[in-house]
């Protein structure tokens, strides 16, 4: 359970910590490039999907939704990307990715199209700021 959940070193590396919605996890991907927030299950040794139990997928899928339809109305994002791929990190994550088609990958994947561009911090305040205003008091800092 959340107790002796740890976020792995890879995506700790890579992310800032958001907070911690009922389930999951929220993360900003450090690439200010795109308006890019990642969600991470508070479960042990999970890496797909159906290994939540159905209350958890629920719950996921609660916070995934309501994920996308914030970013989709925040940017006026042509597209949200989202997934779970997990090929480099095998503990499960949702990647929620608001798209553009004046993006630098567009209409490609992001993954892998160049390096990442980390924010500055009024950057990260402005972002983190948005997702906490986006939750209330459903997302615990």
């Amino acid at each position: 359970m959340a107790e002796s959940f740890e976020l792995d070193p890879r995506l700790a590396a890579d992310c800032i910590l958001v907070g911690r919605l009922p389930l999951s996890l929220l993360l900003l991907f450090n690439d200010a490039r795109y308006p890019w927030f990642i969600l991470v299950p508070q479960r042990r040794e999970v890496s797909e999907i159906f290994q939540l139990s159905e209350l958890d997928q629920q719950q996921l899928w609660r916070e995934s939704a309501a994920l996308a339809r914030n970013l989709m109305h925040s940017f006026h994002a042509d597209k949200i990307n989202i997934g779970a791929l997990g090929n480099l990190v095998p503990q499960l994550h949702l990647h929620h990715i608001a798209r553009f088609t004046t993006d630098p990958a567009w209409p490609g994947p992001v993954w892998g199209h160049s390096a990442a561009e980390p924010y500055e911090k009024h950057g990260i305040t402005e972002r983190v700021g948005m997702a906490c205003d986006w939750f209330g008091k459903e997302l615990r800092v």
